[in-house]
């Protein structure tokens, strides 16, 4: 079944049954009005005809009819219509009036209503016996149906106006209903939406209409098996981490030791081999580490206030001499900036961010850390002078093992993705930018007010 929107639909269902029976009501609304007005205007014609007849007059063995020129002028005086009128004798003769006004169409005795032409106009016409002596003579009045149509559509106006407006009214309730009856689905659909692909947390079905609770129990049913799925993988992977560390540290050790002894070249040639190994899988299992914590449920200290200046100058003696050992020029520029987070994991992310721009950048080159206050928002940053980041390969690299193809070093690719995963959790925005001395690379977490 083809894809559809449930608004469309539901107007759809409900739109046309509303357009039938408004127009139906129009309908019966109408009729019912107009026979009563055309009643009316027949009767006045009958009137008209029983006056004519009463002046009609036997004269020996013919008729005559005699009809003052005022009251002539007054009948055919109509600010519409044009009335016209004939009397005819017993026989049929004519006697006065408009000769040639038609009969109707079946000649028989009694009143009779009828519709004709005459003189190319449409006429309504009325046929009516008249008591001319012992005898019975004919009157056959009519008149064009100006009056008639302009009252037809003044009815039909007088009813379709007003049920026009009830429609067009029955609309806008209708749609703005659905739209708000539709309006939980798009809330949960923002909600859903807005949240991070690793917030697992079950949807509140509190204030949901009772329709849509079973929606939302199955998609919390759904999230409880991810949440179980994802927690079982992020405890593995702590575990395993962990469990990695301790061998590798003391693997690490022996090697360190047994470089320190004599030993042929051939044997310390391997030996130095298995130290770098070692060092690089240690990284690795404190990188997995790491990224199990950054992760949402991976660590439970609750945030507090963050001084990042303190924080940063706090660590700066461990990675000055590191940079030293690289012939690195590692300054700061700091300015005061306080924000609210989980400290541990802020450390987390600017070692990851300092151990790169180290790794990457060439010797004699310059890294800067800064911190402060930009627009309100507080920020750190990271600036080297390495071979810098591909503006193509800036989205790429913060996911989990990627690196840019041709990259020297030994990394793992996971040092930015754990960075991305901290500010994520810390309502951050990370940017990776050239640095001031191309090529470089520069990287600024920018952090919400407050």
């Amino acid at each position: 079944m083809a894809a559809r929107s449930l608004r469309a639909h539901l107007l759809r269902m409900l739109l046309p049954p509303i357009a039938a029976l408004l127009g139906l009501g129009a309908v019966i609304a109408y009729y019912p009005s107009i026979e009563p007005a055309t009643e009316a205007y027949d009767q006045s014609l009958v009137d008209v005809g029983i006056a004519l007849g009463s002046h009609i007059r036997v004269s020996g063995s013919g008729f005559r009819f005699e009809l003052p020129p005022a009251v002539e002028q007054v009948l055919r005086a109509d600010r519409y219509d044009s009335v016209y009128y004939r009397v005819a004798g017993p026989d049929g003769g004519p006697i006065a009036g408009d000769l040639d006004l038609p009969a109707p169409p079946e000649a028989g005795p009694g009143l009779q209503y009828y519709n004709a032409q005459y003189k190319d106009r449409s006429v309504r016409a009325v046929s009516m016996p008249a008591l001319c002596g012992a005898a019975t003579c004919t009157v056959v009045v009519a008149e064009t149906t100006v009056k008639r149509s302009r009252m037809a559509r003044e009815i039909l106006l007088s009813n379709v106006l007003p049920e026009g407006l009830i429609a067009l009214a029955t609309v806008m309730i209708v749609w703005f209903g659905v739209k708000r009856g539709l309006a939980p689905l798009a809330r949960l659909s923002e909600e859903i939406k807005e949240r991070s692909p690793l917030d697992l947390h079950a949807l509140d079905a509190g204030r949901a209409p009772e329709e849509t609770r079973p929606l939302i129990a199955a998609l919390n049913g759904l999230l409880a098996q991810l949440a179980a799925t994802h927690h079982n993988q992020q405890r593995f992977l702590a575990n395993a981490a962990h469990q990695l560390r301790t061998p590798l540290a003391g693997l690490q050790a022996h090697t360190e030791l047994a470089l320190s002894l004599p030993m042929p070249d051939a044997c310390r040639t391997q030996v130095e081999q298995v130290h770098e190994a070692t060092i690089r899988t240690a990284r690795l299992a404190n990188q997995l580490l790491a990224l199990a914590r950054a992760e949402p449920g991976g660590h439970t200290e609750p945030p507090g206030r963050v001084d990042l200046k303190a924080m940063v100058e706090g660590v700066a003696d461990e990675w000055v001499h590191r940079a030293l050992e690289r012939d690195l020029d590692l300054g700061f520029d700091l300015a005061p900036a306080s924000m609210r987070g989980d400290e541990f994991l802020l450390r987390e992310a600017l070692a990851n961010l300092l151990h790169n721009a180290i790794e990457y950048s060439p010797r004699a080159a310059r890294i800067t850390v800064r911190t402060g206050v930009r627009g309100d928002k507080p920020y750190l940053e990271v600036e080297d002078e390495g071979p810098g980041i591909p503006a193509e390969e800036r989205a790429r690299v913060l996911d989990r093992f990627y690196r840019v193809p041709g990259t020297a070093g030994t990394g793992s690719g996971l040092g930015l993705a754990i960075v991305r995963e901290i500010a994520s959790g810390h309502g951050a925005s990370i940017a990776i930018g050239d640095g001031a001395a191309a090529p470089g690379c520069r990287v600024a977490l920018t952090f919400p007010h407050g």
